[in-house]
């Protein structure tokens, strides 16, 4: 068996380049190594035992076939200006003609052909004139809400769909490096703890998602792959009662809020708004517990969250801006002993910490049973906090009540795509046959994003005149 394309990772970007390049040159020989279980053998215990175990290897939330996708609220982004930075590297106009392309495939496997705020009405108007009288930016984003349920159906079509055409999917494998022959990348080197493995391949994708941007990051110190500090979001999960978003969950379903507060100016966004949705837990292989969020089609509470971000940019002398979130969070779960730590709005203004008591006789109930109530500020670092009091003050112009006393907050909240590798158009990194996608690389954000990315991989790939030139899998 021989190799034209082996992928690293089993996430919406190495998806959707097996079914691109499935379209363009159906004889490929494509390998698909992921370290999780296929999407109809991922279970999440905490729905019978109400709490996080923290599951052993690697937690069945973030891992497996589709990433985070299939157990995300499955929002696709349909404008270029969410999901990153990609439009800088490929231009806008072709970005969104990708994405718009890219959902139509999502569309072919079942994906619901209803659009959120997709229409400017006079409500709409009338948000984005209060978020400009707060200093804020609206940004105009239709959405395409999978729900949490249907997007691991929809993934499981996908998965099938791909094993029907030939493409080999290898699970519980996780790559531990690449095979190098002078300058260029000739395969990898996986293992599963018992075994190790290597894997030979004409072209090398890593796509290993958020979760591996830390590793792709010493692999790209290791190996001299050109690349560079990113950004690195850090942040809080917010949820309010239904009644207080009403209006824009009505309207917009996601309401992408873009805000530069005094007195650091940092870049502070809303991410990932989930109406009647749940607050999550996510474990990473390094035992931190970050908090997240989802919503279902039709399963749905009396809360709406949404992540509010922090950028930070880190350069000279220091350049590790994952660990140095990693490090925040390590210190929050700390201070949590190992959970999601909660706290109200207003007594961090009141300079005090929340007891569980308080949270028990408040209209805002947690959606996330096992956080524990306590006291953010002690961890989160004061640039970061006071970005983050000074934009949900102006979000509350936009959605009277965002800012109530019993707003509830829950850290950390961070994003690990920090390390930004350097590719030209064609997706090539410095080292030959050595290609860089989704979030991981730096490059996108999001579901959408990182699926245009996959799919623009497939079509070059596609379109490669290159011959077979690999080895297939042998033991080491």
């Amino acid at each position: 068996m021989k190799y034209d394309v082996v992928i690293v990772g089993a996430g919406p970007a190495g998806i959707f380049t097996a079914l691109e390049l499935i379209k363009k040159k159906p004889e490929s020989k494509i390998v698909i190594v992921e370290k999780g279980r296929p999407i109809e053998e991922r279970r999440c215990p905490k729905s019978k035992t109400k709490k996080c175990v923290n599951c052993k290897p690697y937690c069945h939330i973030t891992t497996g076939f589709s990433g985070a996708g299939a157990f995300s609220d499955g929002k696709l982004s349909l404008s270029y200006e969410v999901g990153g930075d990609l439009p800088e590297l490929i231009g806008e106009e072709f970005a969104q003609e990708m994405i718009d392309y890219t959902d139509k495939i999502y569309l072919e496997f079942g994906a619901d052909h209803h659009v959120e705020g997709a229409k400017q009405t006079e409500e709409v108007k009338e948000i984005r004139r209060r978020a400009i009288r707060a200093g804020l930016k609206l940004v105009d984003c239709p959405i395409r809400h999978l729900g949490t349920e249907k997007a691991q159906e929809i993934y499981l079509s996908i998965e099938k769909y791909l094993m029907e055409k030939g493409v080999e999917l290898v699970f519980g494998y996780q790559c531990t490096n690449i095979i190098l022959e002078g300058h260029t990348c000739k395969g990898i080197y996986i293992e599963n703890g018992k075994e190790n493995k290597e894997i030979r391949g004409n072209n090398i994708v890593i796509a290993t998602g958020r979760r591996g941007a830390d590793w792709l990051e010493k692999l790209c110190a290791e190996h001299d792959i050109a690349h560079q500090p990113g950004t690195v979001d850090i942040g809080v999960r917010v949820e309010v009662r239904n009644e207080v978003m009403e209006k824009v969950n009505n309207v917009l379903y996601e309401s992408k809020l873009i805000g530069y507060p005094k007195p650091f100016k940092n870049k502070v966004r809303t991410f990932c708004q989930n109406p009647g949705g749940f607050v999550s837990q996510e474990n990473y292989d390094n035992d931190l517990a970050v908090v997240n969020g989802h919503s279902y089609k039709d399963l749905k509470t009396n809360n709406t969250n949404l992540a509010i971000l922090c950028s930070h940019n880190f350069n000279a002398p220091f350049n590790q801006p994952i660990a140095y979130a990693q490090k925040v969070g390590e210190l929050t779960n700390m201070l949590g002993a190992g959970h999601i730590l909660v706290q109200r709005y207003g007594d961090i203004l009141d300079g005090k910490r929340t007891w569980q008591k308080e949270l028990a006789r408040s209209n805002v109930r947690p959606t996330l049973p096992d956080a524990v109530a306590g006291d953010i500020t002690a961890a989160m670092p004061y640039r970061s906090m006071l970005n983050i009091i000074n934009f949900i003050q102006a979000v509350d112009e936009v959605v009277p009540g965002f800012a109530a006393e019993e707003t509830l907050l829950y850290s950390p909240e961070l994003k690990f795509y920090s390390n930004r590798v350097k590719m030209d158009t064609d997706f090539n990194t410095s080292i030959e046959g050595l290609h860089c996608l989704g979030d991981s690389s730096g490059w996108t954000r999001g579901l959408m994003m990182a699926s245009v990315m996959g799919v623009l991989m497939g079509k070059k790939l596609g379109e490669s005149k290159t011959p077979l030139q690999a080895d297939g899998v042998s033991n080491l």
